[in-house]
């Protein structure tokens, strides 16, 4: 009853004329950023973030939400009308979305992705109300061996499992470690990685750190591998669904919002499995199977459902813990960390007000995509057209103004250049760039967290296992990292693939197979994956298709 009392305040806060008109233009500039293709909503978010600095701590956190949504439904129209999808999640909309929108149904698929972004958005920002206090309240009781370990568990989930190379992703996190280490030793006041340069003494801003790593990387990724000539954009109309669209659609929404929220809510979590998962279950329960592969609209309502109830879920480890599983999430701890403000447990009882008007906003900013992104359809088609070197210069130009603004100071640019330098490399050579900002982001915390459980110890190690969610964490590490490569020799063992069908993504077989004739390949360049690394995504359909069953 308390938690409805502290919502219905936050709706009080959230609609007011002020804080609804900035709902309304993060979910304009969300969406306008967003729908240019190969912008993920990690790269949205950044991109925008340095707008909000202007605005007080309320106002900005609520543009930032509409922001986040709008981002997200962004994508879906560069997947349907462009076939390039902004992310890798994204990649199954695109493949049944764009068959739909070249059949000249791209009304009908623009419509099942919206309304049914708004069914999820609303119903796991609905769960994120009922399950987050539960989860406060255990993680009050947390002491440092536990923080310690779940801190380590993020690591070890953005970088050696959700990653397709171990090696590669470890690494990335060891560099993200490496740039939280620069700035003065809090405790010592020891300077770490200066270089004698005295404005290093507080670290690097992570604002310039997101921006650097996911705007300039990104951009100078897409802008490398550019293919000559823009594809061609489909023209669509206003977006509607007729009364056999909406009998299909309904269902697939309610259980894509249910596969889609736990995957986000446990910290490991990431939107392509439950998407990929959305699309094998309507795929099995449609009354209507041989569509798929050839325009079913379930393909759409499943997947987009489950996509944007994982992206409400992310906030659930977000908020309560302060852990980031996403590119996205990573981003919007920085939104948090220009206010001084440090999300975790103790945040739902310092700023409760601040908290429960955010999520007021995340309902708000969903209502408010659906009015107005139905109507503003053909706009968004229309950006799709924009050249894409005039696209990326000015991606650039942005990004360069929202470093210097961090912190008013040109050695940001120099920072931005270096580290947007650094994110390039790794998308060239295959490293995820989420574990480098997890690690730059978290690392510094999870340093304090440890000399902390280390100090009431008086130094015994085996106080990190005092705790028993410390123990479930470890558990659950040597889980991920023991089991996967046991299978997989078991497999190799007994001659037994993996599956027939799926996603392939850069070039990593993970079991699935490829044949020239059913492959679509997006126009597309390299696009932001939930590890934060680029890659080519093609969408191979299964033997089974291929071979007629």
């Amino acid at each position: 009853m308390e938690n409805l009392t502290l919502l219905i305040e936050g709706f009080s806060n959230a609609l007011t004329p002020q804080n609804l008109l900035f709902a309304l233009i993060g979910v304009l500039l969300g969406t306008a950023v967003g729908v240019l293709p190969g912008i993920g909503p990690a790269m949205t978010v950044a991109l925008l973030l340095p707008l909000t600095y202007a605005l007080d701590v309320t106002g900005s956190l609520i543009m930032f939400a509409g922001i986040y949504y709008g981002g997200m439904y962004g994508g879906s129209t560069t997947s349907i009308l462009l076939n390039t999808p902004g992310e890798s999640s994204s990649v199954v909309t695109a493949l049944e979305g764009n068959k739909m929108a070249k059949a000249g149904r791209g009304a009908q698929a623009l419509a099942t992705a919206a309304i049914g972004s708004f069914v999820a958005g609303t119903l796991a920002t609905g769960a994120l109300v009922l399950v987050a206090p539960f989860i406060v309240a255990i993680a009050i009781g947390l002491g440092a061996p536990s923080y310690f370990a779940l801190m380590v568990f993020a690591f070890v989930a953005v970088s050696a499992v959700l990653g397709s190379s171990r090696i590669r992703g470890l690494a990335s996190l060891f560099i993200g470690l490496t740039i939280g280490l620069v700035g003065q030793d809090l405790t010592t006041g020891q300077p770490r990685l200066m270089f004698g340069q005295p404005l290093l003494s507080g670290g690097i801003d992570v604002v310039v750190i997101a921006v650097a790593l996911f705007a300039v990387g990104e951009a100078l990724w897409i802008a490398a591998h550019l293919r000559h000539g823009v594809p061609p954009t489909i023209p669509v109309g206003v977006p509607w669904m007729g009364k056999e669209d909406w009998k299909r659609s309904w269902k697939p929404w309610l259980r894509g919002t249910v596969i889609g929220f736990p995957f986000g809510a446990i910290p490991a979590g990431g939107a392509e499995i439950p998407t990929f998962l959305s699309y094998v279950t309507e795929k099995r329960l449609s009354k209507h199977p041989e569509q798929f592969g050839h325009g079913a609209i379930e393909g759409v309502a499943g997947p987009e459902a489950a996509n944007n109830a994982s992206a409400a879920g992310t906030l659930v480890p977000l908020l309560t813990l302060g852990l980031p599983t996403t590119a996205t999430a990573a981003v919007m701890i920085a939104a948090f960390n220009q206010y001084n403000i440090h999300p975790g447990p103790l945040l739902f009882q310092t700023e409760p007000v601040l908290v429960w008007t955010l999520i007021a906003s995340l309902f708000i900013g969903n209502t408010l995509l659906l009015a107005l992104n139905l109507p503003l359809a053909p706009l968004w088609a229309k950006l799709l057209r924009i050249p894409r070197p005039y696209l990326y210069a000015g991606i650039l130009f942005f990004a360069t103004l929202g470093a210097y603004a961090a912190g008013m100071q040109t050695f940001n640019i120099g920072i931005l250049l270096v580290l947007g330098a650094l994110g390039y490399m790794a998308r060239r050579f295959g490293f995820p760039v989420l574990p480098i900002i997890v690690g730059a982001i978290l690392g510094p915390e999870m340093e304090r967290q440890l000399r902390r459980a280390l100090q009431i110890s008086a130094g015994d190690p085996a106080a990190l296992l005092s705790e028993p969610v410390a123990v479930v964490a470890y558990t659950v590490i040597v889980l991920f990292l023991v089991v996967p490569p046991v299978i997989k020799a078991v497999r190799r063992r007994f001659g037994r693939g993996g599956p027939t069908g799926g996603l392939q993504a850069g070039g990593d077989s993970d079991g699935y197979s490829e044949d020239t004739e059913s492959t679509v390949e997006f126009d597309a360049f390299g696009t932001q994956t939930s590890d934060g690394s680029a890659r080519v995504i093609r969408v191979v359909r299964p033997q089974t298709e291929r071979r007629g069953k």
